[in-house]
This record gives C-alpha cells, structure tokens and sequence, in this order.
C-alpha cells in the first residue's frame, strides 16, 4: 500500500516516529470506550500492548490517516493470522487480511470518516489481488456491529466473547 490522499485526509503507513501517538491515540479511543461502558481495549488501555503495537509499526502492518498533519485514525493489516486471529477464528490458511485496532480520534468519531477508510482498505486491498478481509470485535459493543454490518460486513459467527465479520472484496 501507498501513501493516498481521499477526501481530505491522507492515508500512509507508520513509521516508528509515529509510535508514541498512534498508542496515544489507541489508549485515548480505550479510555473512551470505557467512560461508554463498552467492555473493549481495556488490556490496551493500560498498557499491554503496547510492545505488539510497535512491533507492528516496525513490520510494516500499521498505517496512520491524517488531516493536515495531524494523526486522526490508525489502523492494522496483518497478512499473516496473529495469534489472537487463531484463537478466534481457528488456524486458517486462506490468505484473508485481518484488520484490527481501527480507532479514530475521538472528534472523528461520527464524521463518515470509519467508512471512507473501510472503503478505501477494501479498493486497496482488492486491487493487489486481496480477496477476503476479516474482524473481530467485543460482541456487546452493539454500535461498532452495527457499523460494520452497515458497511457490508457479514457477521460470520462469535468466538469467546467476539462477533466474527468478514468481507469478500
């Protein structure tokens, strides 16, 4: 994936300089969801993964989108199953993509922000070839399941806790 501008905002991937906002931005979307009530990020919140979210800056998995220089939203693409993907979807060899830890700043939150980078993952990923993305989010979090069967997600089962989504591109 490329650098790429779409509707103001510009989407590239993250380099390590990036790492102390994009765990800032994650804990702060964390801390959010907990003052919401919603039973999600509460390992990141306090810290547990911040070591896997470096390393995934490091392997070149994670992409930032920002608007006038700012960091607004942040996501991962894993190629390969991480080891929660197997714990929740089974060992699958199927080349899916597994998208986690999309988060938005909270005052992006709302905009139509989350689907123009919904949208803009699934043209990327479908032009290299790509032919199923996948995710999993905290089943109670009925908003955020919300948002992704209304962008074409189809909920394909649950596993310890977590609806199970997945995309044909």
């Amino acid at each position: 994936m490329k650098s790429s501008i779409l509707n103001g905002y510009e989407v590239s991937l993250a380099t390590s300089r990036k790492s102390d906002q994009i765990i800032g931005l994650l804990k702060d979307v964390a801390k959010w969801l907990q003052e919401q009530k919603v039973d999600q990020w509460g390992f990141l919140a306090g810290g547990g993964e911040d070591e896997e979210i470096r390393q995934a800056i490091q392997r070149k998995e994670t992409f930032i989108v920002r608007r006038d220089r700012e960091v607004v939203g942040t996501f991962t693409l894993c190629q390969e199953q991480s080891w929660w993907d197997q714990h929740t979807w089974g060992k699958l060899n199927d080349e899916a993509i597994y998208l986690h830890r999309l988060a938005l700043k909270r005052s992006e939150i709302g905009s139509g922000l989350g689907k123009v980078v919904l949208k803009w993952l699934e043209t990327d990923l479908k032009n290299q070839g790509k032919r199923i993305l996948r995710l999993d989010c905290v089943g109670e979090n009925l908003k955020l399941n919300d948002f992704y069967l209304s962008n074409g997600f189809h909920k394909v089962g649950e596993n310890d806790g977590h609806s199970l989504y997945q995309k044909d591109l």
